[in-house]
């Protein structure tokens, strides 16, 4: 039987985990997003070794699972000298391995811009940053919002695998203190629907974000 008295008691050690679960997955997204422009735009790049480098390392990443890149990263890294605390590794791991598919939603969005949008900006004298920043990328991200919500609702519901290198998230705590008392029924229960909950919250956010920052249809 579900022991009400015993689920609330879980509930403040559970918020720390939730905590450490939130931060590691807005940090990794923030990561995600900027490592996944950055590679979208070195794989369009007419330097051709920049482009094919890009392109090989986004395949390679997404054609590994996360959990051995995890385990890379914590185990395997620090024997060449470059060891980093669990929580640190694990938004790195997170960062890196959804930026890979962060890359491939922002060069959809940007092959979608019509050819003609980057000759009227090439024929006002925008090159470099100025053109992507000021005309490209604002027509290029606004209608892939939900494919990159999405992968931060993904994103979170992955954050468990950090248990593997002794992150203390959500899902930890909860079997740790499952199995203090040898009882699961109630904690894993709360967690999932925690993760429910707030996965329903951020879909919630996506849709507003997409109401919000639609492309406007023009009509004749």
């Amino acid at each position: 039987m579900f022991d009400l008295d015993y689920a609330l008691s879980l509930l403040p050690i559970l918020a720390q985990g939730l905590l450490v679960t939130v931060q590691a997955t807005i940090l990794g997204m923030l990561l995600a997003l900027l490592l996944g422009l950055l590679l979208a735009i070195a794989r369009r790049s007419r330097l051709r070794p920049l482009a094919w480098a890009s392109a090989g390392w986004i395949e390679f990443v997404r054609s590994t699972p996360l959990l051995i890149q995890l385990y890379f990263l914590y185990y395997v890294l620090p024997e060449t000298g470059l060891g980093m605390p669990a929580l640190v590794t694990g938004i790195l791991a997170l960062g890196l391995h959804y930026s890979c598919y962060c890359a491939e939603v922002y060069r959809a969005g940007i092959e979608a811009v019509p050819r003609g949008q980057w000759e009227a900006a090439q024929s006002l004298g925008l090159r470099g940053p100025r053109l992507w920043w000021l005309v490209i990328l604002p027509q290029a991200i606004p209608p892939q919002l939900p494919a990159l919500g999405n992968y931060l609702i993904a994103m979170f519901k992955d954050t468990p695998l950090l248990s593997a290198i002794t992150v203390m998230e959500l899902l930890q705590i909860a079997r740790i203190s499952a199995a203090e008392q040898f009882s699961y029924l109630e904690p894993l229960t709360l967690v999932g629907l925690i993760f429910l909950l707030l996965s329903l919250i951020a879909a919630q956010g996506v849709r507003w974000l997409e109401a919000r920052y639609a492309p406007v249809e023009r009509t004749s």
